[in-house]
């Protein structure tokens, strides 16, 4: 599907390991150079000549005099382009030198020739274990794209007053061009091209090939980025999790389904499950961004948010001009607008909930009227509708986060998409398992309880594979239909040619992140954690949901989305907080179920009180040896650990030794 474009006489082969170049199309620079093109720049068609040159200017002009020094040129339009082409869309590349000393400036990790993960120098090149000859091979593709966006969003303004042709685009000193443009709409997007022999390979190891094996993580993170991989990973190691409490599920479901005398078992199960699988994951993302060199990098320096607005000011860290926003109105919108707006709708939730249960009512009562097979699917109806309507109201409640959270306006992204993820965990966590809390333990029915959650499970499921799967590709395919048709006419098997590929590029979708594919496994996890001990079919339902996420994901990431910018990450972030959060209150939930459960009631007959202290004391005792396995059990694994601790002594006692040659004047020397 995609082309290479990777060609140039010291182009980057992207594929680990092979460290030879490919010959492709190439684009020569105005000075003559030729260079690959790398990252795809799209202005507005009628964008300004003289904010266009301005631009190019900066982006080409030495670093020293503030510019970026990379390569760009304006894609020419090929034999298919038509009137209606934008005309101002530029191809982005770097001489591999500029790479090498990129890697240096976003301080990325190699492995040294001792085996230990270094942060990446220039004067030390020959000292890293894949670097050969002139260094082809040693930076992937993701790794060059990823170098080029940093060095295009840390391109400043000077003194320019404002972005020229637009006297109302103000820029102050030390401003980001490229987030002001993109802020006022003249830059429409700036994403990374795709390569076509390295995506083809990791396609078929990955989702073309059906096997009972592995994930190539390697190859996903050199080709997508550390973040992407640890997605996928935490997705695969989710998924394993899952198998022995399937494993013990069928035999349960097939046995003791009517039982539900003897939930408390899986309940039991349950309890140690969801906080062992999580303090293991801790230790295997570690063992992976060591691996990647992301456990130990220190964390880039956050610049504003594209959305930040406020006046005019100095920031007091970097001595820059930027706007500032009083923390005060920040807070006063977050508490007297965002707060109330957020318990406004979990009000809402609450009244379809209600609503929901009154029509559970009315087709039980039917069904008891007259018992038939059709009013026995009947039954069925309300939860299924149910299920919907909660999809519909998480998708709109996500959107008008998004609103709120962007006009709270706050400075840095991380903040942003902290408030984000907390607004729409509240709600998702509320609008998805409060009907299932209530008929737990209020109306303590566990056949409905069985049957609702079974229904939501699987009809969240499927609704989620054709938002995620189906309605994207579809939609990719109509809207490219004309177009591929058009280019096999005239194009029959030869190479297409890079204008035609960008244009297929720059019309697909745009991968917006892991938000949305965290947050459906971590309803998933609750949907496991809490209640699946009246439903034990629930883990294996995950289980071939995930096998299909898996695939589908992959699919997406390679056939229908933009090839995003890869990010590098050492964990998962906040959502590791959010899964520990749900474990806590698995806890709580299934010793409620248990002390609920009329085996464990046998044992207090005449003493409610009783039965209450006994289930609270066994859920403190529960939590307290929670905690205390979360400290038993390290985050990161000993080797590494040393590993880490070494690479610190070693450091502290090169600075030790600099600082004594410049004391006694002798000049010190790059080994």
């Amino acid at each position: 599907m995609f082309n290479s474009f990777v060609s140039y006489l010291v182009s980057p082969q992207a594929s680990q390991g092979e460290g030879k170049m490919q010959k492709s199309l190439s684009v020569y620079d105005s000075d003559g150079s030729t260079f690959a093109p790398l990252v795809v720049i799209e202005l507005v068609s009628e964008t300004k000549e003289e904010a266009i040159a301005w631009l190019l200017n900066r982006v080409r002009d030495k670093q020293q005099d503030g510019g970026a020094e990379l390569l760009v040129e304006q894609l020419t339009p090929g034999a298919q382009g038509t009137e209606k082409d934008n005309p101002n869309v530029y191809v982005v590349g770097a001489s591999w030198q500029r790479l090498l000393y990129g890697a240096e400036d976003v301080g990325l990790f190699k492995e040294f020739n001792d085996g230990s993960m270094r942060g990446f120098t220039y004067a030390n090149k020959h000292n890293f274990k894949e670097f050969q000859g002139d260094g082809d091979g040693f930076l992937s593709m993701a790794e060059c794209q990823y170098i080029i966006k940093h060095e295009l969003d840390n391109l400043r303004a000077k003194d320019e007053a404002h972005v020229p042709g637009y006297p109302k685009m103000k820029l102050y000193p030390g401003k980001s061009v490229i987030r002001r443009m993109q802020s006022k709409g003249i830059l429409v997007q700036v994403f990374p091209l795709h390569e076509k022999e390295e995506l083809k390979r990791l396609s078929f190891s990955w989702f073309k090939k059906i096997k009972l094996s592995f994930q190539p993580l390697d190859d996903i993170r050199h080709y997508f980025g550390e973040g992407m991989a640890l997605y996928f990973g935490f997705l695969e190691y989710f998924t394993l999790a899952l198998i022995p409490m399937a494993l013990i599920g069928i035999p349960y479901y097939l046995f003791d389904w009517e039982d539900y005398d003897k939930f408390t078992v899986f309940a039991g199960f349950n309890l140690v499950w969801c906080t062992v699988i999580l303090e293991l994951w801790k230790r295997l993302s570690a063992s992976l961004a060591y691996g990647w060199g992301t456990l130990s990098r220190k964390k880039a320096f956050e610049e504003p948010r594209p959305g930040f607005h406020g006046v005019l000011g100095v920031n007091p860290v970097t001595g820059r001009a930027e706007p500032l926003y009083s923390n005060a109105k920040r807070q006063l919108r977050i508490y007297l607008v965002s707060v109330p707006f957020v318990l406004l709708c979990l009000y809402l939730s609450l009244y379809v909930m209600m609503i929901y249960f009154d029509m559970e009512g009315w087709a039980l009562m039917i069904h008891d009227e007259e018992p038939t097979f059709w009013t026995g699917l009947l039954l069925f109806i309300p939860s299924i509708i149910y299920a919907v309507v909660i999809e519909i109201m998480n998708l709109i409640y996500r959107y008008a986060a998004e609103f709120l959270t962007g006009w709270e306006n706050h400075r840095l992204e991380s903040t942003f998409q902290n408030h984000l993820v907390l607004k729409v965990l509240v709600f998702n966590f509320f609008n998805c398992f409060a009907s299932l809390f209530y008929i737990a333990f209020v109306m303590q029915d566990m056949v409905l309880l069985r049957q609702s959650l079974a229904t939501l499970l699987i009809t969240s499921q499927i609704l989620n594979q054709i938002m995620e799967a189906f309605l994207p590709y579809w939609l990719q395919r109509r809207r490219n239909k004309k177009a591929h048709k058009r280019m096999i006419k005239t194009m029959e098997d030869k190479e297409l040619p890079l204008s035609e590929q960008v244009k297929l590029e720059a019309d697909m979708s745009t991968y917006l992140g892991t938000f949305d594919d965290y947050l459906e496994l971590f309803l998933l996890f609750g949907y496991v954690s809490l209640f699946s001990c009246v439903y034990p079919l629930a883990a294996v339902l995950v289980v071939l949901n995930n096998v299909t996420e898996v695939y589908s994901d992959a699919f997406k990431m390679c056939k229908v989305f933009k090839r995003p910018f890869s990010e590098p990450a050492a964990n998962i972030g906040v959502w590791q907080l959010a899964f520990e959060a749900m474990s806590v209150i698995a806890v709580v939930t299934n010793c409620a179920l248990i002390g609920m459960s009329p085996q464990v009631k046998s044992y207090f007959p005449e003493s409610e009180t009783q039965l209450i202290m006994w289930v609270v004391g066994f859920e403190h005792f529960l939590l307290a040896s929670k905690f205390i396995l979360t400290f038993v059990i390290p985050d990161v694994p000993k080797h590494i650990q040393i590993k880490l601790s070494r690479l610190e002594f070693e450091s502290l006692e090169a600075l030790k030794k600099r600082k004594m040659l410049e004391a006694s004047g002798i000049p010190k020397t790059d080994k």
